[in-house]
């Protein structure tokens, strides 16, 4: 069972100060926030660059092109092919929307991640004039993502499947549109090192992450005091605790106000995907946890906010809709001209009453876990969220509860504390990311894993 203590602090901030030096949930994976870090790809400020008139279309790799990122990558490609051009992408198994995709943009290079898929592939397109080369597996991925003719890639392929082609990209120079935030919470320790090796800017697409970096552009030295993200509280927000036990998959992956992946939508409704994105900000704008907040938003019109030094509060606001915050990687520095047809402008005469509370503890414990398992940091960040993804996997597959999930990863967790390796190379991330999804699935199907469906309230 989960057993938490309701927190008698009643605003979120004061629950962050708590947490820095008790957190309440699995305390034994840290006993205080590391003194030192990797560089952070945008350390508490960013200088924008003079935006330079071109003359031709800026070329993409799109990596994960059949999914929810990769799709909307290619709807903003489609609609602004004077701005954008596509040139190699992967995909992992649906090869009929693949071909689709490629006798639209024709790309030079196609990886196909199912090896299986690909004689079907090559009938559903052996009638183009001229065809791709198509490559196989995580070697293709890689050279997708290293594409010689791409200036940037658009990472969308979930989990952390994305870490070694991003690798790859940013030893190629490539700019990175970081839309797989496995990338920064498994790898940060590594790749951020190496993005600043080869001075690649690493530009976020999450919505919050891209929120924060907009707000917090033209800041001058000292001048952000805090990060604040909103969540929209998932599927559940207005669900007793106590129902929780009956919920199913259908209604873990329908989301009240985004279109998304399966995944990332039952991360949503436990409020893990927004606890990871607390890691994926601490990598990318190097603030403490202590200064990342989190706050229930339940209409998803602000994005996330940033306070200043002098307390000011400056907020990004817009419909939710992914296509701007990877519309903005794509373009940055630049700010790419739309219309009202395809990008409707905020109303805010239409978006009703923007309402606020702090996120229940005791119904989210995923987010205490994520601030635990980022204050340990190292190969920590990297178990949970692999944890996270098999446990995720194995309630898609009704193997385990949906209260099983965080208990899961709280367990993995645990048994990791005692191999933490705190500044890790690429293969200790790649290994641990294995082990901890091995751990998950063996103590499921071992029975060493009891199912149970309460949540005690102490």
């Amino acid at each position: 069972m989960l057993g938490l203590k309701s927190s008698s602090v009643s605003t979120q901030r004061a629950v962050a100060k708590q947490a820095e030096t008790a957190p309440r949930r699995a305390s034994v994976l840290c006993k205080a926030e590391a003194s030192a870090g990797p560089p952070p790809a945008w350390p508490r400020r960013c200088v924008v660059p003079e935006v330079k008139e071109r003359s031709d279309p800026k070329r993409f790799s799109v990596l994960g092109s059949t999914g929810s990122i990769g799709t909307q990558t290619l709807d903003i490609i489609a609609e602004f092919p004077d701005k954008f051009k596509l040139v190699a992408l992967s995909a992992g198994s649906n090869v009929e929307l693949l071909a689709t995709q490629v006798r639209q943009f024709q790309p030079s290079l196609v990886a196909i991640k199912d090896a299986s898929k690909v004689a079907l592939f090559k009938e559903l397109i052996k009638d183009m004039a001229v065809q791709p080369e198509i490559m196989v597996g995580e070697e293709g991925i890689v050279e997708v993502a290293r594409h010689p003719d791409a200036e940037s890639v658009v990472t969308g392929i979930v989990g952390c499947a994305g870490l070694l082609p991003t690798v790859a990209a940013i030893k190629a120079r490539k700019e990175i549109c970081l839309a797989n935030k496995e990338t920064l919470i498994a790898g940060g320790p590594f790749v951020l090192p190496l993005a600043a090796e080869y001075g690649v800017p690493i530009l976020p697409a999450d919505s919050e992450h891209s929120a924060i970096f907009q707000c917090m552009q033209g800041l001058p030295e000292n001048g952000l005091r805090r990060l604040i993200l909103t969540a929209s509280g998932g599927a559940f927000r207005d669900w007793p605790i106590e129902k929780l036990a009956e919920v199913t998959v259908a209604q873990a992956t329908t989301h009240p106000n985004w279109s998304m992946g399966r995944k990332i939508t039952i991360d949503s409704a436990t409020l893990m995907n927004k606890g990871l994105e607390v890691i994926e900000a601490h990598y990318l704008f190097g603030v403490g946890y202590v200064d990342i907040d989190v706050v229930i938003h339940p209409q998803s019109i602000i994005h996330s906010m940033i306070e200043t030094a002098d307390s000011s509060v400056i907020a990004q606001l817009g419909w939710p809709d992914m296509r701007l915050p990877i519309m903005y990687t794509m373009s940055w520095p630049a700010r790419n001209p739309v219309t009202d047809k395809t990008w409707p402008r905020l109303d805010f005469t239409k978006t009703k009453d923007l309402t606020f509370r702090a996120p229940d503890r005791l119904k989210y414990p995923a987010l205490d876990l994520a601030y635990a398992a980022g204050r340990a940091g190292g190969t920590m960040t990297c178990v949970l969220s692999a944890a996270n993804e098999q446990a995720v996997q194995m309630f898609l597959d009704e193997k385990v509860s949906y209260l099983d999930i965080i208990r899961l990863n709280e367990a993995c967790c645990a048994a990791h504390t005692v191999e933490l390796v705190t500044s890790p190379s690429l293969e200790e991330i790649v290994h641990f990311d294995g082990w901890a999804r091995a751990w998950v699935e063996q103590h499921v199907t071992s029975g060493a894993f009891q199912s149970k469906k309460t949540i005690v309230m102490a």
